[in-house]
């Protein structure tokens, strides 16, 4: 699995996201992350067909979405929409409904073939101690929030003696830090940009990183991180901006939780404005 990744969360669905794709894998990227809830697998497709790289060269991560019921089924549409035989890596998106409950599919689609390997994200410690207590398949990787801004090093200690990848998503926590005293000094010191100073702090900390963007010149920066290392004392600074307290949760808000309680209420104003039609 590549260190880095694209990530597509909220590139619009059609050429944005086919140009995007495309211009990651020409910088060297070889690792695309999407979902099933993103709306631009096809796309993702798209850009992987207009790259030439050989589909074999490419990391493809999609994720179900735990508001349907199949995983399996869901995974097979996934397919169809990316034009690909299987992906490299199926994760259940968010514990809404419980952890275990969706783990039996995602175990069929497996064995069927339809993945190479399944893991979790936004999967907290206990929510992982859940899951791995009772399947036969253990996640090979947990996606979380994960920046020094959200160093949840309790998550991270857990993952690790799981033998469970890491991965980061937000790992710029999408720009709101950037501007950072502590990172742009350290950036200005080393010669670097803000943005390669989170990144390479993730993977320093042994975490795989997705950043996200549409823009060709920050997709390459966002890839340029191999070539230097951040010290051991700048490292302790940036672990320092934790917010989260070392966290063992993977959200401070569970969005899916949030978001299920809206279409309920949603469902019910509905209801009540046709009775009140009637």
């Amino acid at each position: 699995m590549p260190a880095v990744g694209l990530g597509v969360y909220e590139i619009p669905a059609g050429a944005e996201t086919e140009r995007a794709v495309a211009w990651a894998l020409e910088a060297g990227y070889r690792h695309v992350d999407t979902a099933q809830g993103y709306g631009n697998e096809a796309g993702v497709g798209r850009g992987l067909r207009i790259s030439g790289i050989p589909r074999e060269q490419v990391f493809v991560t999609t994720k179900f979405a735990p508001s349907r019921t199949d995983p399996e089924g869901e995974l097979e549409r996934s397919l169809e929409r990316l034009a690909i035989e299987q992906v490299d890596l199926y994760l259940v998106h968010s514990p809404r409904g419980g952890p275990k409950w969706a783990w039996p599919g995602m175990e069929r689609a497996l064995e069927r073939g339809l993945t190479r390997s399944i893991g979790v994200s936004n999967f907290g410690v206990s929510q992982l101690r859940r899951l791995t207590g009772s399947c036969s398949v253990p996640p090979a990787v947990n996606q979380v929030q994960f920046s020094p801004f959200q160093y949840r090093r309790r998550l991270a200690e857990a993952c690790r003696s799981h033998g469970i990848a890491l991965e980061a998503y937000s790992p710029l926590t999408r720009g709101a830090d950037l501007d950072d005293p502590t990172v742009t000094e350290i950036a200005g010191r080393i010669g670097r940009t803000p943005a390669q100073v989170l990144l390479r702090w993730s993977l320093q900390r042994e975490a795989i990183v997705i950043p996200k963007s549409s823009h060709r010149d920050r997709i390459r920066e966002n890839l340029a991180i191999f070539d230097f290392e951040i010290g051991a004392e700048d490292m302790a600074r940036l672990d320092g901006l934790d917010r989260t307290g070392g966290a063992d949760r993977a959200r401070e808000q569970e969005w899916w939780t949030l978001r299920a309680r809206a279409r309920r209420v949603a469902k019910s104003l509905k209801t009540r404005a046709r009775r009140l039609r009637r």
